[in-house]
């Protein structure tokens, strides 16, 4: 069993991570805690990059990495990378979201979820990004899910990322489809 560090000190994510790869025999551990990579980069892709290819180097494994947030159209692409820092806690993001918009018509949005693979020498084997789109809501719906997932809502389930099943959130979310695309690429790589 090959042990691949996920590069999040976030337990959270570490859990999210793991039904997406469950078939393909690894062991999942998070990042040293101590280790920190700052994000700087200009996109999603980019910043998965980093993180993996620096935790790789740093731990001398595997490690994989995602970077995700949401692009909301209206406000020029903010959050965007900067969703996780675009206020204090979840709450406080979507209060931001919601006034920025106010009663703006135009409502589309996406999410997006960069993956990254890196070898142990830091070099990127696999990348891929998923994208989800759907649009925000005036208020909050649902009590599932975290992150802007109470005002997202995906028109081909009709419901909010918060009103949805682990599942059905797993199947059209923008980090399903972001791993949806990558395992068929990881069952072909040879991982040394």
């Amino acid at each position: 069993m090959l042990a691949i560090v996920v590069a999040t000190g976030n337990p959270g994510k570490l859990k999210e991570i793991q039904p997406y790869l469950a078939d393909l025999n690894w062991t999942l551990t998070l990042k040293p805690p101590d280790l920190e990579v700052e994000e700087t980069g200009e996109t999603f892709l980019e910043n998965a990059r980093l993180k993996a290819s620096q935790v790789a180097i740093a731990t001398g494994q595997w490690a994989i990495a995602d970077d995700s947030g949401l692009v909301v159209e209206a406000l020029n692409g903010a959050p965007g990378v900067y969703s996780a820092r675009y206020g204090k806690d979840d709450a406080d993001r979507i209060s931001r979201v919601l006034a920025e918009l106010g009663s703006t018509p135009n409502r589309q949005a996406q999410f997006v979820c960069a993956i990254a693979l890196a070898r142990p020498n830091g070099e990127i084997a696999l990348e891929t990004e998923g994208v989800c789109r759907g649009e925000i809501l005036q208020q909050p719906r649902g009590a599932g899910g975290f992150g802007y997932d109470p005002i997202f809502y995906e028109p081909t389930q009709g419901k909010t990322f918060a009103e949805m099943t682990p599942s059905q959130k797993a199947r059209c979310s923008h980090r399903g489809i972001a791993f949806q695309m990558l395992t068929p690429k990881l069952r072909s790589l040879v991982l040394e």
